[in-house]
């Protein structure tokens, strides 16, 4: 099994692909069912083949251009590859070689990838499919809003919550459009859908059913903490290594299966996930309004298969221990004959 890791984009992604697939390896060792190989994309472009993802590890692995890294992961004739990349390029392009080279890997095929990175796209397709989002424009610039205070301003192509803005008044509007264009040449000006209640829905396909599991909801304020922003996710140690915050926070947890806003959901992430053609598993994020309907916000359609992952915990939530899952997305990716169990 290749894990595919780092970023071609820029240092942040490398470092943020680094610590989920260090900590993937730590929760799905199992040396008697995988051979492990590593593959690791520096923000230049080139490729290395570390023995670790540790800095020495990949100091001491030859930097190799795209050319001949592929040759040397068609030599390496790897069973599966399990992505590991969150910038742009690595949930797409990169995924797209792998359907070239004819090498399977776990998760969402690039085309479906690239979909949901656009977040218009995605809200145009799910609302196709009978799912509520909030009333919304894409504006460039020189375009003026025609939505009214409250909305949320956002780039169209960014993650982490970059870039986003709560406005409750028009002369803020002018700097959230800056803000987010200063992220891409689009910014999602969406109507706001007062809290509520804010979660995230993961779907995992089990012998081709679409299995809803537990749901995390997000601590929201209508005052304090109306929208979550990137300081609510992801944050420095005093070493200044990257860390995930809600992971280890009382503003997250786990819902009671027994809510009734648990199957209002699934059937909700249900469409989104057919509209979208996800496959092995899909995770959608949805604000609840006062009458407890769910509203689509986006797509976030990757697990690395860590103890941090939100699709891991949810899985945990439900029984499911993360070894376990990896089994459950192999079985879905391999055919039966090359089944790694």
């Amino acid at each position: 099994m290749l894990h595919l890791v780092g970023s071609p984009t820029d240092a942040f992604h490398a470092e943020l692909s680094r610590l989920y697939a260090q900590d993937c390896l730590t929760a799905t060792a199992d040396p008697g069912r995988y051979e492990v190989l590593l593959a690791h994309v520096d923000p230049d472009g080139r490729w290395r083949f570390p023995a670790g993802l540790d800095a020495a590890a990949l100091a001491a692995a030859e930097p190799l251009p795209v050319a001949r890294a592929l040759e040397r992961v068609v030599a390496l004739a790897p069973d599966v590859m399990l992505p590991q990349m969150f910038c742009r390029p690595g949930m797409t392009h990169y995924r797209a070689l792998f359907d070239v080279l004819g090498i399977p890997y776990v998760g969402n095929a690039a085309d479906v990838m690239a979909l949901t990175a656009d977040k218009a796209q995605a809200r145009a397709v799910v609302a196709a499919g009978g799912v509520r989002v909030p009333a919304g424009e894409v504006l460039r610039r020189g375009e003026e809003p025609t939505l009214d205070p409250p909305v949320v301003v956002k780039p169209v192509a960014a993650d982490n919550s970059v870039g986003v803005a709560l406005v409750t008044d028009p002369a803020q509007l002018e700097h959230a459009l800056e803000a987010a264009w200063a992220h891409g040449d689009r910014a999602l000006v969406e109507a706001f859908v007062a809290p509520g209640r804010e979660v995230r829905c993961g779907i995992l396909v089990r012998e081709g059913e679409l299995v809803g599991l537990p749901l995390e909801e997000y601590r929201v304020d209508g005052v304090a903490a109306p929208i979550r922003g990137p300081a609510d996710k992801l944050a420095r140690t005093r070493d200044g290594a990257l860390r995930l915050v809600a992971k280890n926070s009382p503003d997250a947890w786990i819902v009671d299966v027994e809510d009734p806003l648990t199957e209002v959901v699934w059937a909700a992430a249900r469409r989104c996930h057919e509209a979208l053609g996800c496959r092995h598993y899909s995770l959608f994020d949805f604000r609840i309004d006062a009458d407890g309907q769910p509203w689509f916000l986006e797509a976030g359609l990757y697990c690395s298969f860590a103890h941090q992952s939100v699709v891991t915990t949810m899985a945990a939530a439900a029984g499911i221990p993360v070894a376990d899952l990896l089994q459950i997305a192999l079985a879905e990716t391999l055919p039966a004959e090359r089944s790694l169990s």
